[in-house]
């Protein structure tokens, strides 16, 4: 496991812990090129060759749409148990999500006769990317459908790639269910984005596709996004857990392994200035690794040796300035005084507090979305929310009156910008 202390760290493998799983994808958008320009003129039966040559999946065209009795079908096959526990995770989420909506429209007069203000629209149509990979992901459906239907989204497209069987798995379908989704097609992949970028016979042409998606799909929404709004970017996993002392050794161990099971590719980092807690947490690690699959211990013991592992610094203020610099996308605040660690935390996508709020409560069931920026993008970008479904048109008016009083100020800007009919506007209006 990797045991770094911050002071002796050279700038090499400092560089190397921020950079993370930094993908090269130049060869996969040189393939997404080809691709997408195949899928923009031949339609579907070039999304179904390469779904076959790709997935090892072969679908007919009639089979690229979910039916709705299979949507049906697959929300019966799966438990009831299941089912209950998507339903409340989609309640706490569409209540998180309906917080954020802003007013429809507002007004302020800056002058006398001089109103603006700003319209809130939702967008016409968003594709949804709910990607497959390891494993089944209803929890994205939920992150990515929820708050597009909250935001009054009219046509929700979702693109999710095939099982083994050319289905779409129960979980997913069970999701889309409970949250009103119907249009769903068995694509993912260049294949999906690119389908989603140009529309083919099947599949309609949509102005945005968010969602997370391995390199392949990265590449595409890189190449085509002259074509389409590609959304935040999300790479591999990343969490970085905050301690002090003070920190349960048990729990720090247990949470500091959630990300790193999702792949080898993912960060995982315990940041503190406590020596003898990373000793401790480093041994529970061990023992808990012993309960969980070949292929989860695999993951972490890989993260923990390549992207992840602890990092010991000097104070607790040393250690936030640490995870401000790395901006992670994850993070847990796992101190004796939370609430006064948060306002110093500047750059995360979210900011978990407490003994009791591991990521596993907000990437499932607490609410908040837990789609987020990667790569230290969580300096300038923010998780999925209501906002990646809604558009502002901004509002102006000028009365006679208000007109009156800022003509001459317009003009002098026009005219020092040498815009000429923008003066005229203003000087010979009568």
């Amino acid at each position: 496991m990797n045991i770094y202390k911050l002071s002796e760290l050279s700038r090499e493998k400092k560089e190397f812990i921020m950079k993370r799983a930094e993908i090269d994808i130049s060869e996969h958008m040189k393939l997404a090129r080809e691709v997408s320009e195949d899928i923009r003129t031949r339609g579907d039966q070039a999304v179904l060759e390469y779904t076959a040559k790709f997935d090892h999946v072969t679908l007919t065209q009639d089979r690229i749409k979910v039916r709705p009795e299979e949507i049906e079908a697959g929300y019966a096959r799966l438990d009831a148990p299941t089912r209950e526990a998507i339903a409340y995770a989609a309640k706490n989420i569409h209540n998180f999500h309906e917080k954020q909506l802003p007013e429809e429209m507002w007004f302020t007069e800056v002058d006398k006769g001089l109103m603006v203000g700003e319209k809130t629209t939702p967008i016409v149509d968003v594709c949804l990317y709910v990607p497959r990979g390891k494993g089944s992901f209803p929890s994205v459906m939920l992150m990515l459908g929820v708050p597009a239907k909250v935001a009054g989204v009219e046509k929700i497209v979702v693109v999710t790639p095939p099982n083994e069987k050319g289905d779409v798995d129960d979980a997913i379908l069970a999701a889309a269910k409970i949250i009103g989704i119907t249009e769903i097609y068995k694509v993912g992949g260049i294949q999906a984005v690119a389908a989603a970028a140009f529309g083919t016979e099947t599949i309609p042409k949509c102005h945005k596709i968010i969602g997370p998606g391995n390199a392949y799909a990265t590449a595409a929404k890189r190449v085509l996004a002259n074509y389409i709004d590609a959304g935040l970017p999300a790479g591999p996993s990343e969490c970085i857990v905050l301690a002090d002392e003070k920190a349960d050794p048990e729990k720090v161990a247990l949470d500091w392994m959630i990300e790193a099971e999702h792949g080898p590719d993912s960060a995982a980092l315990l940041v503190t200035h406590s020596q003898e807690l990373v000793e401790k947490a480093a041994e529970i690690v061990k023992r808990q690794l012993t309960k969980i699959s070949d292929k989860r211990r695999e993951f972490v013991t890989t993260n923990f040796n390549t992207y992840g592992g602890a990092v010991i610094t000097e104070s607790l203020e040393e250690s936030i300035d640490f995870v401000n610099e790395y901006a992670p996308e994850h993070m847990e605040v796992m101190t004796e005084k939370p609430f006064d660690v948060l306002p110093k935390i500047k750059n995360a996508g979210e900011i978990l507090l407490g003994d009791y709020t591991p990521v596993t409560l907000c990437n499932f069931v607490l609410g908040p979305n837990a789609i987020l920026p990667t790569g230290q993008f969580a300096k300038t970008y923010s998780s999925v929310s209501v906002f990646d479904f809604l558009k502002r048109s901004s509002v102006g008016y000028a009365s006679k009156a208000g007109f009156e009083r800022v003509r001459e100020y317009a003009y002098r800007i026009a005219t020092v910008e040498g815009f000429d009919t923008h003066g005229l506007a203003v000087k010979e209006r009568k």
